[in-house]
């Protein structure tokens, strides 16, 4: 395999740089001996980052702020191994994250494999474990840890790793910071916030504002966050209240097809997203989304290096969703009344109400042994509803509600509670060598009632509640040894579980079919999947201020939840259990200084595969599945490089490269353009993005900072999602009628700039 023998190559040559000798008496990153790392969600007394038997990282305020990046999730994209985005929602907020092939993502009815903390509340939401990015109040982020495998301290759902943020404090984020900001495609934003401590008491509280046209047609949006806290100390410790509050309308317009492909000769045409790059399919797709978080946090100094901790919160959100689509059943010549009308969309909208809420608490120690127990429970309740209604498209593409009637297609109510205990022990066997143990028992009750419209009768009917149990023991053990200063071995084995979400279990039975996101049935039992995770590899100290790790790793999910077909000719599919999927690969990453320059470069291999024999529902195909198929959607390989340049007098410059391997679409797993078809491999090509950014703090100018960034520098043309499906409208966009076979992609975001200031005192 090429993979190790690059990533060792890109070491040795970073390694051999950061031999020479450095000119700088004030580095910009001062080594670092010891770095703590927090053990969960309630991080306790934390561990040294060189005793843990995997890798972490841990990315800080001001690291985030001088990269630049457009969003958080632009930022891990950018410069952490192993993360890609899919922007198949088309907004920059609306992200579809990937960790080593696993999911944290937006999208309802999506695998997700990712748990989201934010101040030790998991964020990942109760229906559908979707993960807002946009409700995540980005200006106050004070650091994010990434966390990686199937770590069961973290829970449920950390399947391929827990991504930890922490927002400011008083104590953190001191005075008053604004920052104002403007960039191509109307894009504006703004934040200001105030912290303080005085006579045992600190403050935090800031604002942010954001709105942009888009770069694609109809694509504006809007977002508006509130993040506070008050905190005061107490003997031995201290206690936190911590408030956010965040809304926004974004309008992500999804997949465009890129060109239409004959299915007798595979030739293809030209089709909407190579005519125009800013086109869109159809529209409306709007979100519209609110959350209102409050949580209550302390710490208490037992004695005897002992900590407790507990947290109690609770966390509402709303999600509303209007979408213009194809007709799904094709265009009805006349509507309801007789009058010619040709109802070929659908006007689709979703409500959904989700409240939760839950308690934890933690007693850490520390010495030879660096333990932790804790316990939680967390409940939720979601309401969801959908709606149709037949429509007509207008010239732009774009769907209106009619004056046909709105048919309410499905309705769930559900709960859920989740009881948990676990312990951790990293223990300093001998003086070099630490043992890592980890267990965690999860008891989970989900109840759901649906009701939905009955395919057969066309009523709509509501079904008995069900509930389902799951309980699940998830064990870790791992093993660090340093055999010098500069070289740290690791190996870790893990297990962690994820439970059927309502979405799931609400298309899972093969006699009562959907089309997601269309309607909901019965609820029959799914399995949780378990994930089994190993891992490996060397942490490197290079020299002052040098540091590498080069780990190789492999999860095994059993029972993974996938979308299947009724049968290899039939248009409808149920969610359920795959036997077996892995995922597997290798991730090296550097950072080094050379002087007045960092640098910093990652390598990423991914082999994610199926184990198992199936038949898959890929878009409007049945793919039939053999073990070692590769998983649509997810590159084999990544680069990411950067740079950073202290030129002097307050002025810093910078850039960063990605380069994305090719990648496989939905639908062309096996090679064939439909069941029984012409064989053809459709591929997304690999591209290169070129970042740079550039800051400058004025020396007489104290506490004010102008920075600028350019995305997609040379304006390179690129999609990094695709799937195989029908087109009914001809390359201008006009309707057509007729199926086309197309490639549709999700089309990466063309050159854009910003310009802005922060100010500090």
């Amino acid at each position: 395999m090429k993979a190790p023998a690059f990533a060792l190559c890109t070491l040795a040559l970073a390694a051999q740089a950061t031999a020479q000798p450095s000119t700088d008496d004030t580095p910009l990153a001062p080594p670092q001996v010891v770095e703590i790392i927090g053990a969960g969600p309630l991080p306790g007394q934390g561990v040294d980052r060189n005793a843990l038997p995997y890798t972490t990282t841990v990315i800080r305020r001001d690291a985030l702020q001088n990269a630049q990046a457009q969003t958080l999730t632009d930022h891990l994209a950018r410069h952490l191994p192993g993360v890609q985005i899919n922007d198949v929602q088309g907004s920059p907020f609306q992200s579809d994250l990937t960790f080593r092939g696993y999911r944290a993502s937006g999208l309802m009815g999506a695998a997700q494999g990712l748990s989201v903390y934010l101040d030790g509340v998991r964020i990942n939401e109760p229906f559908g474990d979707v993960v807002n990015w946009d409700m995540l109040p980005e200006f106050a982020i004070d650091s994010v840890a990434v966390t990686p495998g199937a770590n069961p301290v973290f829970g449920l759902n950390t399947l391929g790793a827990a991504l930890v943020f922490t927002s400011a404090t008083g104590k953190t984020a001191p005075g008053v910071r604004a920052e104002l900001g403007a960039g191509r495609f109307g894009r504006l934003s703004a934040s200001a916030s105030h912290g303080g401590a005085e006579d045992g008491w600190d403050h935090y509280i800031g604002v942010s504002t954001f709105r942009e046209d888009g770069w694609r047609d109809h694509s504006d949006g809007r977002l508006a966050h509130l993040s506070a806290t008050l905190g005061r100390e107490i003997e031995g410790g201290d206690i936190r209240l911590r408030l956010l509050v965040a809304g926004g309308k974004l309008i992500g317009n999804g997949l465009v097809p890129l060109y239409t492909i004959d299915e007798d000769d595979g030739a293809t045409t030209p089709d909407l997203g190579m005519t125009r790059r800013s086109a869109i399919y159809t529209h409306p797709d709007e979100t519209d989304n609110r959350v209102v978080q409050l949580s209550l946090a302390s710490t208490h100094e037992l004695g005897g290096q002992r900590l407790l901790e507990t947290l109690a919160y609770v966390r509402h959100s709303r999600r509303d969703t209007i979408n213009g689509d194809e007709a799904e059943e094709g265009p009805d010549e006349d509507d309801e009344d007789g009058d010619d009308a040709l109802l070929n969309a659908t006007f689709n909208r979703t409500h959904a109400r989700q409240r939760g809420g839950g308690l934890a608490v933690a007693l850490s120690g520390s010495g030879a042994h660096q333990w932790q127990v804790g316990a939680s429970l967390d409940a939720s309740s979601v309401r969801f509803e959908q709606t149709t209604q037949a429509s007509t498209f207008d010239a732009t593409r774009g769907v209106q509600a009619s004056d046909e009637p709105v048919v309410l297609d499905a309705q769930v109510s559900g709960r859920s509670h989740t009881a948990s205990l676990y312990a951790s022990d990293t223990w300093r066997v001998a003086a070099a060598t630490h043992l890592t143990g980890a267990l965690r028992y999860n008891h989970t009750r989900v109840s759901n009632r649906i009701a939905s419209v009955d395919d057969d009768t066309g009523v709509f009917t509501p079904h008995a509640e069900e509930t389902f149990t799951y309980d699940a023991l998830s064990p870790a053990l791992g093993v660090a040894h340093q055999f010098s200063p500069q070289v740290t071995a690791f190996a870790n084995l893990a297990r962690n579980t994820r439970v059927p979400t309502v979405i799931e279990l609400g298309c899972a039975d093969p006699e009562q079919p959907c089309r997601l996101p269309a309607g909901l049935q019965a609820d029959p039992y799914l399995k949780p999947v378990v994930a089994t995770h190993v891992e490996g590899g060397l942490r490197l100290n290079l020299g002052p201020g040098a540091r590498g790790s080069v780990t190789l790793w492999r999860t095994n999910n059993r029972d993974d939840i996938l979308f299947r077909s009724v049968s290899v000719t039939g248009q409808q599919g149920y969610f359920e259990n795959f036997a077996r999927t892995r995922h597997q690969g290798l991730d090296a990453q550097i950072t080094s200084r050379l002087g007045d320059v960092e640098l910093s470069a990652g390598y990423s291999f991914l082999d994610a595969t199926y184990q198992a024999h199936g038949v898959l529902r890929q878009g409007e195909r049945n793919v039939a599945i053999t073990p070692g198929m590769r998983i649509a959607g997810l590159a084999r390989q990544q680069l990411k490089l950067g740079a950073d340049w202290l030129v002097g007098g307050g002025w810093r410059m910078g850039g960063d490269v990605q380069a994305v391997g090719p990648r496989g679409v939905a639908g062309n797993e096996d090679g064939l353009l439909e069941d029984d078809g012409l064989a053809k491999d459709v591929r997304l090509p690999g591209y290169a993005i070129v970042n740079l950014r550039t800051s400058y703090k004025p020396p007489s100018w104290r506490g004010v900072e102008f920075f600028g960034q350019i995305s997609n520098v040379f304006d390179r043309g690129y999609a990094n999602f695709g799937a195989l499906a029908e087109t009914q409208f001809d390359a201008q966009g006009a309707w057509a009628g007729d199926e086309h076979l197309a490639l549709f992609a999700a089309p990466g975001a063309p050159r854009a700039w910003s310009v802005g200031v922060r100010m500090r005192w």
